[in-house]
C-alpha cells in the first residue's frame, strides 16, 4: 500500500502489535514512544529499514516537548493511530491535581493538537485516518479509575463530533475500544483477581494485542470506507 502511518504510543504492547500488523500490509511508518525505546529497536531488528521512516520520542503529557514533537513531523501523513495510555488507580479524592493534568494533557489536549497540526493536510489531499485505542471504561467507567474512565471518554467523543466534521473532507474518524487485553497495563493483576475478572468475560480470556491490531487494520482498509464516527468494541462480550 506504501501509504505513511503515524502510531502514537507505539512502544506499548497494543502499538507494536498494530506496527508488526501494518507492516506487513507495507505501511510506511513513523514511530512515537515515550520512555520505552528497547520495544521500537527490537522492532526496527524484525523489519526492512525502509518500512520505518522516523522514530520520535516526546513525553506527550507535557506541552513544550507537544511542540517539539509537531516540528518533528516533516513526513506527509495518510493516517494517525492513538495507542499511548496511561493508567492511574486510586480513589478520586485521593488524586493529586498535578495527575489529573497529566492525565489531561497526555489522552486528551496532546491528541487534540496533533490532530489540530495534521488535520489541514488530510482535508487538502481529502483522505486520511484518524484511530484512537479507547477503552471500555471510556464508556462503562469503573471505579477506581475515575480520571482514567473520564479521558478515555473525552476520547470516544472527540472521535464521534470529529468524525461529523471531518466526513465531507473524506477523512474517516473511528476508535477501538479494548476490554481486558494482555498488555503490561494489566499485568498488575495476578492469580484469582485475574481469574475473577476472566469469569466475567463471555469469552472467558483476555484479548491479545494482535487482535486489536486486526481491529486497526480492517478500519485502515477500503473494506471499512463506510464506517464512520463508530467505537468499535473489542471486549469479548465482556
Amino acid at each position: 500500500m506504501g501509504k505513511n502511518v503515524l502510531i502514537i504510543g507505539a512502544s506499548g504492547d497494543i502499538g507494536i502489535a498494530i506496527a508488526k500488523q501494518l507492516v506487513k500490509e507495507e505501511y510506511k511508518l513513523l514511530l512515537h514512544y515515550n520512555a520505552n525505546r528497547k520495544m521500537v529497536d527490537d522492532l526496527r531488528k524484525h523489519v526492512n529499514e525502509s518500512d520505518i521512516l522516523a522514530v520520535f520520542q516526546a513525553d506527550l503529557s507535557e506541552a513544550t516537548a507537544v511542540k517539539r514533537f509537531l516540528a518533528e513531523l516533516v513526513f506527509p501523513m495518510d493516517s494517525i493511530i492513538f495507542a499511548s495510555g496511561l493508567a492511574y488507580s486510586g480513589v478520586f479524592q485521593d488524586t493529586p491535581e498535578v495527575t489529573m493534568d497529566k492525565m489531561i494533557n497526555l489522552h486528551v489536549k496532546s491528541p487534540w493538537l496533533i490532530v489540530k497540526y495534521l488535520l489541514p493536510q488530510m482535508i487538502n489531499q481529502r483522505s486520511g485516518d484518524i484511530i484512537f485505542i479507547t477503552s471500555i471504561w471510556g464508556e462503562q467507567g469503573a471505579s477506581n479509575e475515575v480520571i482514567y474512565s473520564s479521558v478515555k471518554g473525552a476520547q470516544n467523543s472527540f472521535v464521534k463530533a470529529l468524525a461529523k466534521e471531518a466526513a465531507p473532507s473524506g477523512i474517516s474518524v473511528n476508535a477501538v475500544s479494548p476490554g481486558f487485553i494482555e498488555t503490561k497495563m494489566n499485568r498488575h493483576l495476578h492469580g484469582a483477581e485475574k481469574d475473577a475478572l476472566i469469569s466475567e468475560i463471555p469469552m472467558n480470556r483476555a484479548g491479545r494485542p494482535d487482535e486489536v491490531a486486526h481491529a486497526v487494520s480492517f478500519l485502515l482498509s477500503n473494506q471499512s470506507s463506510y464506517i464512520q464516527g463508530e467505537i468499535i468494541n473489542l471486549t469479548g462480550g465482556w
